[in-house]
């Protein structure tokens, strides 16, 4: 509902500037601690108008005519800020469409075809602590998008003939892997033995650059030994983005754009703009007239192409297969992605949206695949469930073992999902298990706990015979006045808001924080007003917000990927 409140609040304000001769070309409409939406045109027009703010915003209020049956209820000013106010229609109606969707709550549909990709790591091992903010972002951006009404189809770009791979399937020549062990865990031990030995006897680097020159050129055998390392690899990393509610619809192998001619038809087509110059033997790109003095290497001297090469292939693949692209990429990353949206540009093709995050990190301090130091997710993972574990156990000692070790797994991915999610891309992070852990700080156990606490009550209320859940809508909410009351409701309208900015932004910690807003909002309500102790009128009414609460608690926990539990 608040989506359609504030398509209100621009239309009469836009009607109100028209008829009184004024331009209409930024509304400045913000949600507001001392309103329902708050409008700072004043400031805007202060200058064409050659008035005071609170003049303007004066003359404004006076000609504003609101709708006899609309969600305003009244329009104030305060200085120069123009505030606008929901009606009881707005708060009704609010809890009869959450009633009336359930959990299928979408914003819009086929809003076109999004190709988001995320992850793509290496895969000459496991993920390990720098990985996972990548992924997290990546696959909640994905459900948001869902959310927001677009088609995502969510991709893992595979570097599978890289110098690592090269690497990785000489090593499986060299040293015994170890088939007791997580593949992709075996798989690390036996690269870093391998970079260990090319340190020590440099001279074996020459038969790596062979290797890649060999698969680049189409060898069958290299090829299929390349994709052996890369499978056992990619199996152990799936196995991971599974435990953590991570899961990828397609996955693109970047041999294939070798394969077909993609390389070689975009190297082409950039030799054709002009831009593309012979130095000492390899073929560079100038993009000097974007911004960057160092040129791009599209080719080497000895005819191979570069990752950034085919990932330009890639690239132009994916444009032609959707109407919006978005790639997950570290900080690392800025330059070269800048890099590739000047040539996609240049080429008068479409860009990606790129989503740059910063590392999140451990106290316990760096992390290196090539040298062995590094601690990987699945550490990280198993550390933070028994941790949790031991937290359910204190809370919870009267429950078998199983509920334990389930609501142990649940609330440690949860917290581990939410405390990277919550802080916003472009901010390094720390993660650190004690706070993500914290029942009582408002982090992922925070809001499952609220909606375990909403199931609890309407669970109580269905057994005692109070209420049936999803029946009773001719129940009056008008009756629903107290001030925690009505700020539920009103958090309640916010979701698809909150679902439409950071869809838009691309920012995916607007929903961690709507969601512990809610959490918090909905706690504030049941520590102020009863609600099975309630009289029989009331009762029904407040079970309705609760019911309403759940629902809505529930789908923002699974739009984080986060399991929203019954009972913990």
């Amino acid at each position: 509902m608040f989506l359609q409140f504030r398509s209100e609040v621009i239309e009469v304000l836009s009607t109100t500037l028209k008829e009184l001769d004024l331009p209409v070309n930024d509304l400045d409409i913000e949600e507001s601690i001392h309103a329902d939406l708050a409008s700072l045109v004043a400031f805007k027009l202060a200058p064409i108008c050659k008035k005071s703010p609170v003049d303007i915003a004066r003359m404004i209020h006076s000609s504003i005519k609101l709708h006899d049956d609309g969600l305003i209820e009244k329009v104030e000013t305060t200085g120069p800020y123009l505030n606008f106010f929901v009606t009881r229609k707005f708060l009704d109606k609010t809890l009869y469409n959450i009633q009336e969707q359930g959990v299928d709550i979408k914003s819009l549909e086929n809003r076109g075809k999004v190709i988001l990709e995320h992850t793509s790591v290496n895969p000459n091992g496991p993920l390990h602590v720098g990985h996972i903010r990548n992924s997290i972002i990546g696959d909640t951006l994905t459900r948001i998008l869902k959310r927001a009404g677009y088609e995502v189809e969510s991709q893992y770009y595979i570097n599978d003939m890289g110098r690592q791979i090269a690497i990785v399937s000489w090593a499986l020549e060299q040293f015994d892997f170890d088939p007791e062990k997580k593949p992709d865990h075996a798989i690390a031990d036996i690269y870093i033995k391998a970079n260990q030995v090319l340190e020590q006897e440099p001279e074996k680097v020459a038969y790596i650059d062979e290797l890649m020159q060999r698969i680049e050129k189409g060898d069958t055998e290299i090829a299929k030994q390349f994709k052996h390392g890369v499978e056992l690899a990619m199996d152990g990393i799936k196995h991971t983005l599974d435990r953590m509610n991570i899961k990828h619809d397609s996955f693109a192998w970047e041999s294939t754009f070798v394969r077909n001619q993609d390389v070689d038809n975009t190297i082409e087509r950039i030799k054709k703009t002009g831009r593309a110059k012979i130095h000492d033997g390899a073929l560079m790109v100038d993009l000097l007239d974007y911004g960057f003095k160092k040129k791009l290497v599209i080719q080497r001297s000895d005819g191979t192409s570069l990752y950034t090469t085919r990932d330009l292939a890639y690239h132009l693949w994916k444009a032609g297969r959707c109407t919006w692209m978005i790639d997950v990429l570290g900080a690392d990353h800025k330059l070269i992605s800048g890099q590739l949206k000047a040539v996609l540009n240049a080429l008068g093709e479409k860009e990606p949206d790129i989503v740059i995050f910063e590392f999140v990190s451990l106290p316990e301090g760096s992390m290196s695949t090539r040298r062995g130091k590094f601690i990987t997710t699945d550490e990280l993972l198993d550390q933070v469930e028994a941790q949790a574990l031991l937290e359910v156990e204190k809370r919870r000692p009267d429950t078998t073992s199983q509920f334990k070790q389930q609501v142990a797994k649940f609330v440690g991915i949860g917290a581990v999902r939410y405390d990277v999610i919550k802080v916003s891309p472009e901010k390094s992070t720390v993660f650190d298990w004690r706070e993500a852990l914290d029942f009582e700080k408002q982090g992922a156990p925070f809001i499952q706990y609220s909606h375990a606490r909403a199931c609890s009550i309407l669970a109580n209320a269905k057994g005692s015979g109070f209420y049936q859940i999803n029946t009773d809508h001719d129940i009056d909410v008008s009756v629903l006045i107290e001030d925690t009351e009505i700020e539920l409701i009103k958090q309640l309208s916010r979701f698809l808001w909150v679902i439409e900015t950071a869809a838009r932004d691309l920012k995916p910690h607007y929903l961690a924080v709507y969601a512990r807003e809610l959490a918090d909002s909905f706690n504030q309500f049941y520590r102020d007003v009863p609600v099975l102790s309630a009289d029989e009128h009331l009762r029904g009414s407040r079970l309705v917000l609760v019911d309403c609460a759940r629902t809505m608690l529930e789908v923002a926990l699974d739009t984080l990927g986060i399991y929203p539990p019954q009972n913990m």
